[in-house]
């Protein structure tokens, strides 16, 4: 039954109806006369009187954002715990909702964008729902997906479908999710965001590459994957920009009028460059910088009709994306398809095929970001516990095999969250307690804080009161702990770039065009360069590997930053030689193919520190004889995880706990094949015996990876003396759980070192474990026992006991 208020609304509606659908009452009036209360009768929170911080109140007000010619972002974005569940669009009530097409394609776009399956349009007098799955187009009728439509006539008896689908309680309760699977989730046809912007790019890339070499034959093979790369990096970087506010709307549109199109562009791009501190754009070398100078691609030639096509496509109406609203994830996921594929020189032509690692591996896979945030939350989260801001300044996150960033943009938002609580939600830090903060609201205005209590550096705390009200964190601040804390390094070049990216847009998430300028008034350039944080190189193969005459360390030494001298991997890295060089030197092709890496000289600072403070990431999965003898070989010497046929991951893990300083943490979600196969037995006596596990999370056979026949694990570890362990064994049966958390608490179970003892592991609840160690007590073998006595029925002697 509808509450009482609804049916006030409604009443006031058609008293007040022509003064409402005139032309002089706005939007702005109609959310705050009507939908406001109507929302907050579904149990939202609509003015955070609650006093949540910015990222965790329960409803965005986003009216203020204006990101297009004759667009803005959705009125209304309705969250859980900070995650968005869907929008409302408000159309003043002269706005006719049920026959329009374009406040419909406008709502369906920010909803697709923004990977909702559901969200509602309305002027009060009509209500509309949209199933939000299906790519829009702008030519689209307004009654296309729409699955709800009713009038303000019929409120109070829809008040039950509202409350039950829309309301807080219901999205808690799952009924939100039901609903929108019951209308058709399941049902194939639906088109991904992520999944349609990678044949975008991809068709991009293919396009870009043959204009390219077609007027400027000059180029080589890496020339064009770096021109490529580097120009569809530039556009999106910008684009996503104009869409948040931070760059002027429309700049990059204004290159379809007139010609020389690639000119104007490179025009911008070196503009950005004085405004960026950022190896993608580059061009100056009086800047130094950790990247090369791009001298190749401001002299470069590309048509005017493709490179008008493509920027036409980035556009409203033409193009179906909202950049404003796009997860944090799906530049990642898409980028982490893009990489595996690089473009070749065939001859006078291009072609753009899977990289032979990648067709070897069956393809590439993104990791799911509840398994991500899980990782970071017992990784980088544990460091954190009872710090202050000084001492996590010290902090140092590695994801050694860093693919497009989502595991460091993922570590980064840990970061940048813990921070913002830190200085905003009680117990408050003892400076703005002492100027009259409240342990139960938020900290006032205070202009100006002496000395360094509370971790404090500086004389101002660094955050700042929003417009809507909320607290956030200076631009400054979001740079500050990007280079203090974050590092990655991928033997992929491009990998690297679009990592470097993805934490670039992470920096200026939620900024202004405004914060920009003051950034650039105070000579500050707006982003940091991540040339010394974000590195290329190969993480397991160190340049030892080009002095053949280098006598090994040996393999067992001491890791976890307590030597003295270099790291065992690098010390250790090539072994002794054993036909590693087949007699000679490494030609100039193989060394760029390798591309070593000495982690003591590129991150030193780090490791005169001791090393990371944590290792997280999914390492590649490769079959380590598809890489050749050559590595075999090498891996022979230099790993105490090395066997014959074990997979790529194997060595890595081995390789970030070396990373690690005394103390670090480990997280990895990598194929749970070792924990059973023959070749998995070294690495299971290192972890056993070489670190302190906190927990096994084991996938068995599901499906965590989507079409991908890998079956993962993710391991916990600590680098620690472990001469008794005690961990979390949580073998998850279904993936349909609500939290991954919950999950592990549910089917959870504390296990020891009997259950890892020896070179199989028995990893199985306490009372099977006390059964086991009977029959090892018996000196008689499982297969003799159960032929003696199971297959024989129920005896006395079984009766008594097991061995009696």
């Amino acid at each position: 039954m509808a509450p009482s208020l609804i049916a006030d609304l409604c009443e006031r509606f058609e008293r007040n109806y022509d003064g409402y659908r005139s032309a002089s009452y706005n939007e702005a009036q109609l959310r705050q006369d009507f939908l406001n209360p109507l929302f907050g009768a579904l149990g939202w929170d609509m003015d955070n009187r609650a006093g949540y911080a910015e990222a965790y109140r329960d409803v965005i007000h986003e009216d203020s954002l204006k990101v297009g010619e004759s667009t803005k972002a959705p009125d209304y974005a309705f969250r859980i715990g900070g995650t968005r569940k869907f929008f409302v669009e408000a159309k003043k009530p002269r706005v006719f909702v049920k026959d329009d097409p374009e406040p419909a394609y406008q709502l369906r776009r920010y909803a697709w964008s923004a990977k909702l399956p559901l969200s509602i349009l309305t002027n009060f007098e009509e209500f509309a729902v949209y199933d939000c799955r299906w790519r829009p187009v702008k030519d689209d009728p307004s009654k296309l997906r729409r699955i709800e439509y009713f009038k303000y006539t019929e409120l109070t008896a829809k008040w039950e479908f509202l409350e039950s689908t829309f309301s807080r309680e219901a999205l808690l309760k799952g009924s939100f999710d039901k609903y929108a699977i019951d209308k058709g989730g399941k049902h194939r046809g639906t088109d991904t965001v992520d999944g349609e912007f990678l044949k975008e790019i991809e068709e991009w890339r293919t396009v870009l590459a043959r204009n390219l070499l077609l007027r400027n034959k000059q180029l080589t093979a890496a020339d064009l994957n770096f021109a490529v790369a580097r120009t569809i990096d530039r556009l999106l970087f910008l684009r996503v920009c104009e869409d948040r506010g931070i760059e002027e709307y429309g700049g990059l549109k204004s290159l379809l009028k007139g010609t020389d199109t690639y000119r104007g562009l490179v025009t911008r791009f070196q503009a950005a460059d004085e405004r960026y501190n950022s190896g993608l754009f580059h061009f100056n070398p009086k800047e130094q910088r950790a990247e090369a100078v791009d001298a190749l691609t401001p002299s470069l030639a590309i048509d005017d009709k493709l490179l008008k096509e493509i920027l036409k496509s980035l556009y409203y109406p033409e193009s179906p994306y909202e950049f404003s609203v796009f997860p944090a994830d799906i530049l990642g996921q898409v980028y982490e398809q893009f990489l595996g594929k690089v473009i070749y020189l065939k001859g006078k032509t291009v072609d753009v095929e899977y990289k032979p690692e990648v067709k070897k591996a069956g393809g590439v896979y993104y990791t799911p970001t509840y398994i991500v945030d899980y990782i970071v939350k017992h990784t980088v989260g544990k460091l954190l516990e009872g710090k202050t801001p000084d001492e996590v300044s010290k902090l140092r996150v590695l994801d050694p095999a860093c693919g497009s960033g989502s595991f460091l943009i993922g570590a980064y938002q840990h970061l940048l969250d813990w921070h913002l609580r830190y200085y905003t939600e009680p117990p408050l830090p003892p400076q703005i307690k002492d100027l009259g903060g409240k342990e139960s609201g938020l900290p006032p205005k205070f202009p100006n804080l002496g000395g360094t209590e509370g971790g404090l550096r500086s004389r101002k705390l660094p955050i700042y009161q929003a417009s809507g009200g909320g607290w956030k964190l200076t631009l400054e601040e979001r740079k500050r702990i990007l280079l203090n804390n974050i590092y990655g390094v991928d033997i992929d070049a491009q990998a690297v770039e679009v990592t470097k990216l993805s934490l670039l847009l992470k920096v200026l998430e939620g900024e202004s065009k405004d914060t920009v300028q003051g950034e650039l008034k105070l000579r500050h350039r707006a982003l940091p360069d991540l040339g010394a944080n974000i590195k290329c190189g190969n993480s397991l193969i160190g340049t030892d590997i080009l002095s053949p005459r280098t006598p090994p360390a040996p393999p067992n030494q001491r890791f976890g930053g307590e030597q003295s001298g270099p790291s065992p991997q690098m010390s250790s890295f090539g072994g002794n030689r054993r036909g590693v060089h087949s007699g000679g030197s490494l030609s100039a092709d193989e060394i760029s193919r390798i591309n070593p890496f000495d982690w003591q000289t590129e991150f030193k600072a780090v490791f005169k520190q001791g090393g990371f403070d944590a290792v997280i990431g999914n390492p590649p999965y490769v079959r380590q004889e598809s890489l050749g003898q050559q590595f075999k070989e090498y891996a022979k010497t230099r790993f105490e995880v090395y066997n014959g046929v074990a997979d790529l991951y194997a060595y890595f893990v081995e390789q970030s706990h070396r990373l690690l300083k005394s103390g670090g943490r480990f997280g990895m979600i990598c194929s749970n094949k070792w924990m059973r196969a023959d070749y998995g037995g070294p690495l299971r006596e290192f972890i056993a015996k070489q670190t302190r596990i906190h927990e096994l999370i084991d996938f068995g056979e599901l499906k965590v990876f989507k079409d991908a026949a890998t079956f993962p694990v993710i391991v916990l570890t600590e680098v620690r003396d472990a001469k008794e362990q005690s961990f979390i064994y949580a073998p998850i049966k279904r993936l349909d759980f609500d939290s991954l958390e919950n999950e592990v608490n549910t089917v959870g179970q504390t296990l020891d070192n009997r259950a890892i003892g020896g070179y199989n592991w028995a990893l199985t609840g306490t009372g099977e474990l006390d059964i086991i160690e009977k029959m090892k007590a018996c000196g008689v073998p499982l297969g003799d026992y159960a032929k003696n006595q199971i297959y024989r029925g129920i005896l006395t002697g079984l009766q008594r006991g097991l061995c009696d």
